[in-house]
Parts: structure tokens; C-alpha cells; sequence
């Protein structure tokens, strides 16, 4: 009967962790994939290797936090921890079905606050520390972005505009790659700069994630937490190659017409503060910070058409007839200026300037939010609900 518990229970983990590779393949890889500079199953490859790299390193603090700190570990039987990741793999796949990349994270903690709520185990501080980091790290990157876009990202847009050739960056002759003759320099700098800072997307995801799928067994004795990193990272992969597609379409192509450089302001940023919190033990949703960073970085650049002089004396001598800045997130995708051109000072450049497109989908940018906030609540209702009223 055991073995049998525990089969069941390699079973679902790899189901979860298979859901987990779909949807974080897509966060980490969509810019690369929807910018042409990779294709799908090279997306797939490398969220394959760094997945686990990060899941190895960092990831086993968030394993020890999910595993034993939300709940005591003896809650994780092996029951309560089949229960448990069955329902997070089902709130992912619904979530993946739709072609969203959902919060994992918070997916599997609702699901582990559920069983502790139901039992009367739930460390309530331990909680409250996630919970208040959930709404921390949103802001911070924010913010943060925020100060990127009204001050420096002009000049680096300026200084660092990759201009992408018709033939691309790599060719193959002879059954090698190398350089196309007509690739400029700044556009090979900026392919590489894409990838590692994607690759560096896919070892936050890894280490914020791994621990959604074997932290209960891990807690239980069932696997260590090599053998529970190893099991994940193995699932990862072959959600990465399959049904992460979908999510690939979804945020490389329909979520945004992000331009490269402010893709790449937003991963460094966003993964480094997961990669932050997974050092720290927080299981947090690299999916949030990432979108707050655009909305953050879109909000700075649409700033840059008022001084904050101005904005105060204006706001203190009340007049309500004074010019009002056009602040929009759609600021991002708004012409850039040639590097001959120089940058327009602050308050001198114009509305319609940075409305120029739109830098996101309304209608997939809401699903995307709504989904956010769907599957932690699926999995924790569920969860609640089976080890409340069920003898398990």
C-alpha cells in the first residue's frame, strides 16, 4: 500500500512538475522566442539545463520552506502529499490549457495553506512572511523599473538600440555556426545579452520552482532533496518541450510588443528578485514581478513629459487648467531616438511621442491577472475542502 502511495505520489509530482515547465518557459523565454532570436525547442533546451541548475543551488531553500515551515512536516503524509500536488498540477493545467503562464508559487502554497487550515497546522508567521513578501516584491519592482524608465532608459535606448538585420545574427556553413556577414556588432551583443538574461529567467523559475513540485515528499522522508530536485527538474523538461508553446505564443507574441532592451531591463530585474527570495526561502511568482516590471518601466518613460518641479508647483498652486503629463505604459513602444539626436532632457518630450503603440494587449493582459489570482484560490479551496471533510 505504501509503495503504491508513493508511486502515486512520484506520479503527480512529475505531472506538476510538467505543468511548472509550461508555464515558466514562457516567462523565462517568450521575449527571446517572440523576438526571433530563438526558436521553441531551443527555448526548451536551455529552460531544461538552467531550470535545474537553479532548482540545485538556490531552490532547496524554498524546498526546506515549503517542506516543513508552512506546515509541519509530519502533515505530509503521503496522502496529504498526493492530495496536495495533485492540486496544484490541476490549477497549473487549467491555467496552461488557457496559455497562461500562472503563479506556480502561489498556486503550491495555496494548496499547502489549505491542507494546513484544514488540519489547524498552519504556521500562521511563516505565512504572514510569504504573504508580505508577495506584496513587497510587486512593488519593488515596480519602482524600481520606474526609476530605470524616467531617467536612464532613454540614454541606454540610444546607446544600446539593437537594429535587427533581415538574415539574422547566426548562419550555418558547413555544418557550423558562426556570425552573418552582415550582423552588426550591437546586434550579435544584444542576441547574446537576450539569451543569458533569459537563461538567467530560467534558473530563477528553477530555483523558485522546483520546490512546487517535491516539497511535500521531501518534507514526508520520501525523497532527499537531491532526488526531489532531479525529479523536478526532469519534468520541468518535458513540460518545456510540450505544452509550453502555448505560453511561448503567448508572452513572446499576443501579452506584448515589448521592445529588446526593455525586455531585458525587466528579466535582469525580476529574476534577480526571485533569485533574492528563493535565497531566503520565499516561494514567490516570478510571473508578477516580470509584469509589474513592464508596467513599472512603461510608467518611468511616460513620465519623462513633466519635471518633478513642475508637477509639485503646479499641484501646490492648484491650477487645474495646467498641463497634465500623459502617463501611460504604453510609453515603451513609442519611437526611439537616434543615437545622432541625442536624448530630449526631461519635460521636454512630447504625449504623443510615447503613445505612439500599444505595449500591451488590454483583453490578454486581464485574463493573464485574472488567472493569477483563479489558480491559488482553486487549489487552495480544494485542498481545504478534501482534508476537512474527507478521513485522509
Amino acid at each position: 500500500m505504501v509503495e503504491a502511495l508513493l508511486l502515486i505520489g512520484l506520479v503527480v509530482a512529475v505531472f506538476v512538475g510538467f505543468n511548472i515547465g509550461g508555464s515558466s518557459t514562457g516567462v523565462s523565454f517568450g521575449p527571446a522566442v517572440g523576438s526571433g532570436i530563438l526558436s521553441k525547442t531551443g527555448a526548451a533546451a536551455l529552460m531544461s539545463v538552467f531550470a535545474l541548475a537553479g532548482g540545485w543551488t538556490v531552490g532547496r531553500n524554498v524546498i526546506e520552506t515549503m517542506g516543513g515551515e508552512i506546515v509541519p512536516a509530519s502533515s505530509f503524509t503521503l496522502v496529504a502529499s498526493v492530495g496536495v500536488l495533485f492540486f496544484v498540477g490541476l490549477a497549473l493545467l487549467v491555467s496552461n490549457t488557457f496559455g497562461v503562464p500562472a503563479s506556480t508559487s502561489m498556486t503550491a502554497v495555496g494548496a499547502i495553506a489549505g491542507l494546513g487550515a484544514a488540519t489547524g497546522t498552519l504556521n500562521a508567521d511563516v505565512m504572514l512572511r510569504i504573504v508580505g513578501w508577495w506584496l513587497v516584491a510587486p512593488v519593488v519592482a515596480f519602482w524600481i523599473c520606474a526609476v530605470v524608465g524616467r531617467y536612464l532608459y532613454p540614454y541606454l535606448d540610444a546607446a544600446f538600440a539593437i537594429d535587427r538585420s533581415a538574415g539574422g545574427v547566426l548562419v550555418v556553413d558547413g555544418g557550423r555556426p558562426r556570425v552573418a556577414p552582415d550582423a552588426t556588432g550591437r546586434e550579435v551583443a544584444g542576441t547574446v545579452a537576450v539569451l543569458a538574461i533569459a537563461c538567467y529567467m530560467a534558473f530563477s523559475a528553477g530555483a523558485s520552482n522546483a520546490a512546487n513540485a517535491v516539497a511535500p515528499l521531501v518534507g514526508n522522508g520520501a525523497l532527499t532533496a537531491g532526488q526531489g530536485v532531479l525529479l523536478a527538474g526532469g519534468a520541468i523538461a518535458v513540460g518545456a518541450f510540450t505544452i509550453a508553446r502555448r505560453t511561448l505564443d503567448t508572452v513572446g507574441n499576443d501579452l506584448t510588443d515589448l521592445p529588446l532592451l526593455a525586455a531585458l531591463i525587466v528579466e535582469v530585474v525580476s529574476a534577480s528578485l526571485i533569485t533574492f527570495l528563493s535565497y531566503i526561502g520565499i516561494p514567490a511568482s516570478l510571473a508578477v514581478s516580470a509584469t509589474m516590471c513592464i508596467v513599472g518601466l512603461g510608467w518611468g518613460r511616460a513620465t519623462r513629459t513633466t519635471t518633478i518641479g513642475d508637477a509639485v508647483g503646479g499641484a501646490l498652486a492648484g491650477d487645474d487648467d495646467r498641463e497634465r503629463p500623459e502617463v501611460s505604459v504604453n510609453a515603451l513602444a513609442a519611437e526611439s531616438p537616434s543615437p545622432d539626436d541625442g536624448v530630449p532632457r526631461m519635460g521636454e518630450e512630447r504625449g504623443e511621442e510615447l503613445l505612439a503603440e500599444d505595449l500591451f494587449d488590454p483583453g490578454t493582459t486581464g485574463r493573464v491577472v485574472s488567472f493569477w489570482i483563479l489558480t491559488p484560490t482553486i487549489s487552495f479551496v480544494c485542498s481545504y475542502v478534501l482534508f476537512a471533510f474527507t478521513p485522509v
